[in-house]
């Protein structure tokens, strides 16, 4: 039976149909079932969750009638549905996080082996506000910088549900492969490169990357990777993604960033997406430089137009003007510094790593950080900023970008795996990710929002999902129109 969404299980427990103790001890038994074969989830506190989902139940018998139950709802509208936060981001005091390296495994603290927060960070104080029982970690690659979750720290690969000889995605893998076998309905993510799209297309999930400066980032952070990374969840629904993006979003105290756009009436303007103006939609089935991308994934995003058309839309053949390469280059190197800052802070607190403690492509990307001057790291940043100001006739053309998240499959097992040395042929070698992820990383750039959609189903009935990219601040856009597409 398929798992019902968090918005149906937080109704079901309001109304006393269930129980959030049930809901917790289903989803434990389902981990203990399905985890050892797909190795999506690498830290799990069944005492905490339960803890937890009591207090919420004896929150339920508190209220004497139907009015003061969905009162309760109302307020914390996930009331009692487990969450996993990814193994990086997340801060919670109560759950550490290795960061998907053996190095940040070292650390040892009264929670257990990892990095413990001496302050929930203000996405997880949302979390916890909304009503999320939090109770566990999903796997990520280390440091979050590979497209494939395999980290050596979590015993070896996370598996796809629809193929377990594939890649479920990264970083945020291991939230995806929860979601999709149905361990729990709904995880946390981010994404700095395509890190929450990526996954969500490998699996045939919701994936959205809200637009910078929308998600809380602090307060032990400003942001990350200057300014590239966004959090958000990895969803079966749309009205669980725009649910958990009602109850998170908007910039915290002292962030670097003001929260773009407006998420104001946003139910009621999915209701009537279909009532909407139409949309312009640039539809790019190659690579930005016009190259051929797998035919497959190119099928699956023709045939995404042509729904689009049926539905109204106008959906017309472009390309944004901007070289994958081109673009991807400065972005990997800001990465390569923002990993490094990250293990040096390690460092600092916890002494060197050992020879066999960080995986070879991290040690290269750590690397090449460090050998980036203040200098040539300004210039990527700027380069990178240069993106949004290049692509604003574009979009004043289009309203939105219709890409596939991938231009191949997902790929098997192994093929990106952390074992080269070189960080730079690991990215933009002749066989490098370039390849294989040309179009996420556009949206990180810009910082425009970004989303992934079910589009269909490859050979050995692996995943395509299809990606819509707008700009800054078009979060409800994207949603509107998602949700237009899932009533469809």
């Amino acid at each position: 039976m398929k798992t019902p969404d968090a918005t149906a299980l937080a109704t079901a427990i309001a109304r006393g149909e269930s129980t959030a103790q049930q809901v917790m001890a289903d989803t434990l038994a389902r981990i203990d079932r399905l985890n050892p074969t797909l190795n999506a989830v690498c830290r799990v506190d069944a005492e905490l969750g339960q803890r937890q989902a009591a207090a919420v139940d004896a929150r339920v018998a508190a209220c004497r009638t139907d009015a003061e139950r969905a009162a309760l709802l109302q307020s914390q509208p996930f009331l009692g549905v487990p969450l996993l936060l990814k193994d990086l981001g997340g801060g919670a005091t109560d759950l550490p996080s290795t960061m998907g390296s053996r190095f940040a495994g070292r650390v040892r603290g009264p929670l257990g082996r990892g990095l413990h927060w001496p302050v929930d960070s203000n996405l997880v104080a949302r979390y916890r506000a909304a009503g999320f029982v939090l109770f566990g970690r999903s796997t990520s690659p280390e440091m979050g910088i590979s497209p494939s979750t395999e980290a050596v720290a979590n015993g070896g690969p996370t598996r796809n549900p629809a193929n377990p000889a594939h890649s479920a995605g990264g970083s945020s893998g291991g939230a995806a492969a929860a979601v999709s076998s149905g361990m729990v309905a709904i995880a946390h993510a981010n994404d700095g490169a395509g890190s929450i799209r990526i996954p969500a297309s490998c699996c045939g999930l919701i994936g959205l990357k809200p637009s910078r400066g929308l998600m809380p980032a602090g307060p032990v952070v400003g942001e990350s990777w200057g300014g590239l990374v966004s959090d958000h969840v990895l969803s079966t629904t749309v009205r669980d993604s725009a649910a958990a993006l009602l109850a998170t979003a908007g910039a915290d105290p002292g962030a670097p960033y003001a929260a773009p756009g407006s998420l104001a009436d946003l139910f009621q303007v999915l209701a009537k997406a279909h009532e909407a103006p139409r949309l312009r939609i640039a539809l790019c089935d190659t690579t930005f430089e016009g190259e051929a991308i797998h035919p497959e994934v190119a099928q699956a995003m023709r045939a995404f137009a042509g729904r689009l058309e049926r539905m109204g839309h106008r959906v017309t053949v472009a390309r944004p003007p901007i070289g994958t390469v081109e673009l991807i280059r400065p972005l990997v190197r800001v990465v390569a510094c923002g990993t490094a800052l990250a293990v040096d802070r390690l460092i600092a607190q916890h002494g060197e790593p050992g020879p066999d403690e960080l995986e070879p492509t991290t040690r290269s990307g750590i690397e090449l950080g460090h050998r980036t001057t203040a200098a040539e790291y300004l210039e990527c940043l700027s380069q990178v900023q240069a993106v949004a100001r290049r692509l604003v006739p574009f979009f004043e053309q289009h309203d939105l970008l219709l890409t596939g998240v991938l231009a191949q499959p997902p790929a098997p097992i192994g093929r990106w795996a952390m074992s080269n040395p070189d960080f730079m042929d690991y990215r933009l070698g002749p066989e490098g990710l370039w390849r294989y992820s040309p179009y996420a990383p556009l949206a990180n750039a810009t910082g425009g929002a970004s989303i992934s959609l079910p589009a269909g189903v490859a050979t050995g009935g692996l995943p395509i999902g299809a990606m819509l990219t707008g700009q800054l601040g078009d979060d409800a856009m994207l949603l509107r129109l998602a949700a237009e597409l899932e009533a469809a």
